[in-house]
C-alpha cells in the first residue's frame, strides 16, 4: 500500500488527547504533500535536516531543533537522506499565549523529554488524566519560553521577485548581482531591493545569506566538507563562507552541530501498535492510534519518493 493512502491528516483531528507525540525515522528522498490539520504540530527533528514551506517561507530545521506549526498553517515538508523526527500534536484550543506564526525553536532537554513522555506506548499503561493534564501545562510553559532560531527565508509575492527566488532556491550557487538580476526579471536596482525589504523583511544580499544558510545546514548533515559546500554556493574562499556562516548563527560550520545538545541516549523504537487513549465512552480513537501507527513506521507525512 502507498504512503499516501496510509496516512491521513484528518487522523490527527480525531485524536482526543489534548497532547500527544510519536517518533518516525526513515532514509529517503522525497517531499510531502502540502496539508493541513487543526491541531498545532511541532516538528523535532532528531536527526537529520528536514526543510518545511510553510506559512510563506522556506525553514530548514537542523538536529535538535524544531518547527513549531500553529493549528490550521498549510505545509509540505522535504528531506535527504535519514531523518528521525518527533512529532508532537497539541489541541488549538490549548495554544492561546503561543506563537500565532511559524518558528524554529532550538529544543532544550527537559522540552525533548516531555515530547518522548507524551508518546502513548502499548507496552505501558495508559497515562491518568490528571498526570497529562499537568504534563501538558508544563509543556506549555516550555514552548513559551523556548528562544527561536534564526533560521527562516520568507519568500515573496511579487512575481518579479518570485522569478528571482525560486531560481536562486533552485540554483543557490548563482551569484548575479542585483543589477543582473533586475535585467533578468524586468526590474530596476531600486525596485528590486525596495520591494525585498518590503516583502521579506531583508535586503537582498541578507536573503541569499538566509538561502546559502539553510542549504549549508543541509548538506553539513549529509557530512559533504565545508570547502566542497562554500565553492559550491559561490563563495571565492573558505573563510569568507565561514564569515558568513559565523555572523547568521554564532558559531563556525564545523562546530555548528557539535555545539547544539546532544541528543538523548535514549533509544527510541517505532511500535507498530500505536495508540491514542480512548474517548469516553467508545474506542474510536484507539482504532485512528492503530491507523496512525501504520504511516508512522515509514515517515511523519505521506512523502514522494524521487526516482533514481
Amino acid at each position: 500500500m502507498n504512503i499516501q493512502d496510509r496516512f491521513d491528516p484528518s487522523v490527527i483531528d480525531e485524536v482526543s488527547r489534548p497532547a500527544f507525540s510519536f517518533i518516525t525515522e526513515a532514509s529517503f528522498v522525497g517531499e510531502s504533500e502540502p496539508h493541513r490539520h487543526g491541531k498545532a504540530q511541532l516538528l523535532y527533528v532528531m536527526s537529520g535536516v528536514l526543510t518545511m514551506r510553510a506559512a510563506g517561507g522556506v525553514w530548514t530545521v537542523p538536529p535538535n531543533c524544531a518547527l513549531w506549526i500553529p493549528g490550521g498553517t498549510s505545509h509540505s515538508g522535504r528531506a535527504c537522506g535519514h531523518i528521525k523526527i518527533g512529532n508532537l500534536y497539541i489541541d488549538a484550543k490549548l495554544t492561546g499565549g503561543l506563537k500565532d506564526e511559524c518558528g524554529i525553536l532550538f529544543v532544550q532537554p527537559f522540552l525533548r523529554e516531555l515530547i518522548f513522555r507524551l508518546e502513548p506506548r502499548p507496552d505501558s499503561p495508559e497515562m491518568a488524566p490528571e498526570r497529562l493534564h499537568r504534563l501538558v501545562g508544563v509543556l506549555l510553559d516550555e514552548l513559551r519560553a523556548a528562544p527561536l532560531e534564526p533560521i527562516h527565508l520568507p519568500m515573496p509575492t511579487d512575481r518579479r521577485l518570485q522569478r528571482l527566488a525560486e531560481a536562486m532556491v533552485a540554483e543557490p550557487g548563482l551569484r548575479f548581482t542585483i543589477d543582473e538580476w533586475g535585467a533578468r526579471v524586468g526590474a530596476s536596482n531600486r525596485t528590486l531591493s525596495r520591494l525585498f525589504q518590503r516583502e521579506t523583511g531583508m535586503s537582498f544580499v541578507r536573503w541569499r545569506q538566509q538561502l546559502h544558510i539553510g542549504v549549508a545546514l543541509q548538506r553539513l548533515a549529509a557530512g559533504q566538507l565545508v570547502t566542497v559546500i562554500a565553492g559550491d554556493l559561490g563563495y571565492e574562499s573558505v573563510s569568507a563562507f565561514i564569515a558568513m556562516f559565523r555572523r547568521m548563527l554564532g558559531t563556525t560550520p564545523t562546530r555548528y552541530f557539535s555545539d547544539q545538545m546532544p541528543a538523548s541516549p535514549r533509544r527510541l523504537e517505532i511500535t507498530a501498535d500505536w495508540r491514542a487513549e480512548p474517548g469516553e465512552g467508545d474506542g474510536r480513537n484507539e482504532e485512528k492510534g492503530r491507523d496512525l501507527a501504520k504511516g508512522s513506521a515509514s515517515n511523519l507525512v505521506p512523502f514522494r519518493r524521487e526516482p533514481n
